[in-house]
């Protein structure tokens, strides 16, 4: 199966931005999040990274850098999952309106046998949008039926099952909701159909040929087997989690990637911003040439809107900007894709003035009932394209540069 080729390296500069680095400090301040990396690439001003805050307030403060690792929660599903599914696309193992039923046979009782695999990747398959499965494993554990069961092989296959077993909300293609049940399918779909754990796939395939040495799920299974702790000085901590009893660094912040042990379609990934600008520059790449480890057809596809929900933002694994109250303002493009993570990260690339933003923070450290970053997004993306915009206009002078697309 083709891998992910090495991107290229594009030019890079360093706009100034300063009203918008008043705005990030601002929102440290204010304590919108305990602080942030911001990377801005923009075709025609540049590269612009730079690190705000701290990374953690407990057990100790500690500063913010540039090449923090971040749990990045939700982008787990563009960035590994979604990645994943155009390389089996690509290699011909899987079609985007194949049913589900063709590789998990159980999976067609209580009406879902017209599910297909564009239903979960556009969130518009009518499984529910979210289930507690830690609970119910953690009561298993508790009751005394299943020793270790947290965090172990035997909790996500627990999963897979439950989810085969489920019934649907609403009718397949009517609706669209966003699920994380989905993309936890499409999860178990990447492993029976490579063969291979997704933590691996994704290494093997994506990761590593593009040199991203900061991008990796935490196999929570492996740490206990082999007694390890995961190196934590780079890891921007999350939630002082009130279920495990600790701050938690190095370890998954969704409660249910936790359970199956660190690794799922949904949820689980690690890395820094400049990896994901990185992996997001060679996905550019592919949409915009012939000739890319991604056909550039398949790109195209999964960047498009999808039709099968008619008022539905949602591309394939992407999300697009709603008409109003977007994460990404008000200036990006319709021909715009992004995904928001829960931890406090986001991405918005605009393929039409061909600039991103990567944001990622740890909003929810220490405690995951800050929801500050609502309002502050749509806010800080406005001002990032007011400020590119006005250099572009006035070919304002570009700062040194400091910084390069990689960690």
């Amino acid at each position: 199966m083709t891998e992910l080729g090495v991107a290229a390296e594009p030019r890079s500069g360093s706009p100034d931005l300063a009203e918008v680095e008043h705005a990030m400090d601002r929102a440290v301040a204010q304590g919108v999040f305990p602080g942030a990396v911001l990377l801005v690439r923009d075709a025609r001003c540049g590269v612009y990274r730079r690190a705000f805050g701290h990374r953690s307030l407990e057990p100790t403060v500690t500063p913010m850098r540039e090449d923090t690792i971040f749990d990045v929660s939700s982008l787990t599903k563009p960035f590994a999952t979604t990645a994943a599914i155009m390389l089996l696309v690509r290699a011909g193992r899987l079609r985007l309106d194949d049913r589900v039923s063709r590789v998990f046979h159980n999976f067609g009782v209580y009406g879902k046998t017209h599910v297909t695999v564009r239903h979960l990747l556009s969130h518009c398959s009518g499984l529910p949008a979210w289930r507690p499965f830690y609970e119910e494993l953690r009561a298993l554990e508790s009751s005394g039926g299943r020793v270790n069961l947290l965090a172990s092989p035997g909790a996500k296959t627990y999963v897979y099952h439950a989810i085969e077993r489920s019934k649907l909300d609403y009718e397949p293609g009517t609706r669209a909701v966003y699920s994380d049940l989905g993309f936890i399918l499409l999860g178990a779909l990447v492993e029976d159909l490579s063969g291979e754990p997704l933590d691996r796939f994704c290494k093997r395939r994506i990761f590593q040929p593009l040199g991203l040495r900061s991008t990796a799920f935490v196999d929570l299974a492996a740490l206990r087997i082999r007694r390890l702790e995961p190196a934590t000085e780079m890891i921007a901590p999350t939630e002082r989690c009130p279920w495990r009893n600790k701050v938690l660094c190095g370890e998954v912040h969704d409660d249910n990637a936790w359970a199956m042990g660190g690794i799922s379609g949904h949820a689980g990934l690690f890395s820094s911003a400049g990896d994901l600008d990185r992996l997001l520059c060679h996905l550019v790449e592919c949409y915009s040439t012939s000739g890319g480890s991604i056909p550039q057809a398949i790109m195209r596809e999964f960047w498009s809107r999808d039709r099968t929900v008619p008022d539905s933002t949602w591309c394939l694994g992407w999300d697009s900007p709603s008409p109003v109250d977007s994460s990404a303002g008000r200036q990006f493009s319709p021909h715009s894709v992004g995904h928001l993570g829960f931890t406090g990260t986001s991405v918005w690339l605009d393929l039409e003035q061909r600039r991103h933003v990567i944001l990622l923070s740890n909003r929810v450290h220490p405690r995951r009932d800050n929801d500050a970053i609502r309002a502050f997004r749509p806010r800080i993306h406005d001002l990032i394209v007011a400020a590119l915009q006005g250099k572009t206009e006035a070919r304002g002078s570009l700062r040194p540069a400091g910084v390069g697309s990689g960690s």
